[in-house]
């Protein structure tokens, strides 16, 4: 939709049908429609996800944007793109180019049901970790024509005392404030639109952008009760100004220049390469393995909308030049069609990359079993788990729960790094490796397993699906029992034509404890169900939590 909204802004703007000729206009409604954006924005940051964000999301999330802020900085200056004297087109870009689209990673993830995976969590770990840090940037934006120390630290002064008004009140007051007209959704609208003028007025009084107060203003609320509830009141008013905002933002692009689409080149380009190159080296180096450090860097490889009003921003305050924004635009154009092009087809890409850095000499989690015993890590346990998801985690806690001698013949075959290490520190068999590719399953040992277990649910079998799976099981060991997951009922009689000796239906186990829950319920015995549940909880140590 962001792309026909840009497309449809330069039809309208002066260098389509000139509809719309007023620049006055045009930037009081984009303005207005950056305002709620960056409001919405904020209401959508999760402080507390921050706060248990873990290392490997901190790390490689400041290398990444730390690493594309500096290389940006320093490879436009290089294309002689101006860095001071009132000029700041190189900064700009470089952090325009450091930020990721949360839009069409969430689209796309969601769509592929990825975003619980690792790569998944990692990719959005760092998004939030972008959103943060442009607070940073937005607090010294204004003061970039006279960078002194001094400045410097009047400019964050301000920032704090902005930050502490806003969680003081949003603490004290707001809470009676939203209690008192939760019951008229008009009356929520009016207050939560006033918090956010309010807030963004505050930020312009302080010499800082009305922009970082609507953020804060939205921070400010995102960890309440009532955050959700403003959030819906908001979101038609926020729609309405979004579009307005990017078909402003079309308006605003001229018909392309030779040096204007160099300069597109050249963003898309950068964009795409840095985050490979400060994206990748992070998370292989904290051992997540080359798949896993491989796919946050191609889901990642766009730029992001606030890239889009960072320059806005940079125009109005009139740091950069019109052909920075507009060559942006034009990148976030294409950066978008490229990028949800190959994550839909990351499995594929990590498929033929993995294989090629592998022959470079780059070593992957895999490697250090191959080097014990020889490349046949675990190889015979009798019993095997090939993938490791949410009921494969609940069937090792309760086995470790009885001390079962179960888990001294059983071995997991999973490509999840967090899964390796957890499972090798607790002294269980693992081996790492994709379990849809044939020399995994052979390296493995499930030629010579008695009982092959899948525990993987079709959704996450990229590229592959159980009955496939099952098959190629049963074509390396003949003799052993497979027992296989059935998504719909109708992959039942698939899966043991493919040769599945038993299939698990976990929707009808779901079914039957929610029929003995009703049961308790119309007995008045529910309480006492939970407190078995929660007994059965208590202490329970999951990898997959």
């Amino acid at each position: 939709m962001i792309l026909a909204y840009l497309v449809g802004g330069f039809i309208l703007g002066p260098s389509g049908l000139a509809l719309i000729r007023s620049q006055d206009a045009i930037a009081t409604i984009s303005e207005l429609g950056l305002i709620f954006l960056l409001f919405m924005i904020g209401l959508e940051i999760d402080l507390k996800k921050i706060v248990r964000s873990g290392r490997v999301i901190l790390v490689s999330a400041a290398v990444q944007i730390a690493g594309c802020c500096l290389l940006g900085i320093a490879f436009f200056m290089a294309l002689g793109l101006p860095l001071g004297g009132g000029q700041w087109d190189a900064l700009y870009l470089g952090v325009a180019a450091a930020l990721s689209s949360t839009v069409i990673i969430v689209k796309v993830l969601y769509d592929k049901r990825e975003l619980d995976t690792l790569p998944g969590r990692v990719t959005l770990g760092i998004l939030v970790m972008q959103d943060v840090s442009v607070i940073l940037f937005l607090a010294i934006q204004p003061s970039l024509n006279d960078l002194r120390v001094s400045v410097l630290l009047i400019s964050i002064v301000r920032v704090g005392v902005l930050v502490a008004t806003a969680l003081l009140v949003s603490r004290y007051l707001l809470p009676r404030l939203f209690y008192r007209i939760a019951r008229l959704p008009e009356l929520v609208l009016v207050g939560a639109l006033a918090w956010c003028l309010f807030t963004s007025e505050l930020a312009e009084y302080l010499h800082l952008s009305r922009e970082m107060g609507a953020l804060i203003a939205g921070i400010s609320l995102s960890t309440f009760p009532y955050a959700l509830d403003v959030a819906s009141k908001v979101t038609s008013l926020r729609d309405f100004f979004v579009t307005l905002f990017f078909v402003g933002v079309g308006m605003t692009i001229p018909i392309p220049t030779l040096d204007m689409l160099g300069l597109t080149a050249a963003l898309v380009s950068f964009t795409v390469l840095s985050r490979f190159v400060t994206v990748f080296p992070a998370l292989y180096a904290l051992r997540q393995g080359l798949r896993a450090s491989l796919l946050p860097a191609i889901n990642l490889s766009q730029l992001s909308e606030f890239s889009l009003v960072l320059l806005q921003i940079g125009v109005t305050a009139k740091h950069i030049g019109d052909q920075s924004k507009a060559s942006t635009s034009m990148a976030f154009v294409v950066l978008a069609a490229l990028s949800t092009l190959a994550m839909g087809r990351s499995t594929a890409i990590t498929g033929a990359v993995v294989p090629f850095l592998k022959r470079l000499g780059a070593r992957d989690l895999d490697r250090a079993g191959q080097a014990e015993d020889g490349g046949q890590e675990h190889a015979g346990a009798r019993i095997m788990l090939l993938g490791f998801f949410r009921t494969a985690s609940s069937l090792i806690a309760d086995l470790e729960a009885r001390s079962s001698a179960v888990l001294s013949d059983m071995a997991i075959v999973d490509f999840n790094p967090v899964v390796h290490q957890s499972l090798t520190e607790r002294g269980i068999k693992v081996v790492y490796g994709d379990i849809t590719q044939r020399d995994t399953l052979v390296h493995a040992g499930v030629g010579q397993a008695e009982i092959l277990i899948c525990t993987v649910p079709d959704f996450l079998l990229k590229g592959s699906t159980n009955e496939r799976l099952v098959r190629q099981l049963r074509a390396i060991n003949p003799k052993a029992v497979i027992v296989a997951p059935a998504d719909l009922l109708t992959d039942v009689a698939d899966l043991y034509e493919a040769g599945a000796d038993y299939v698990v239906v976990s929707r009808l186990a779901e079914a039957t404890e929610l029929s003995q829950i009703l049961e308790a319920i119309e007995g008045g015995q529910l309480s006492r169900r939970r407190e078995a549940l929660d007994h059965r909880l208590g202490g329970r140590n999951e990898i997959l939590a």
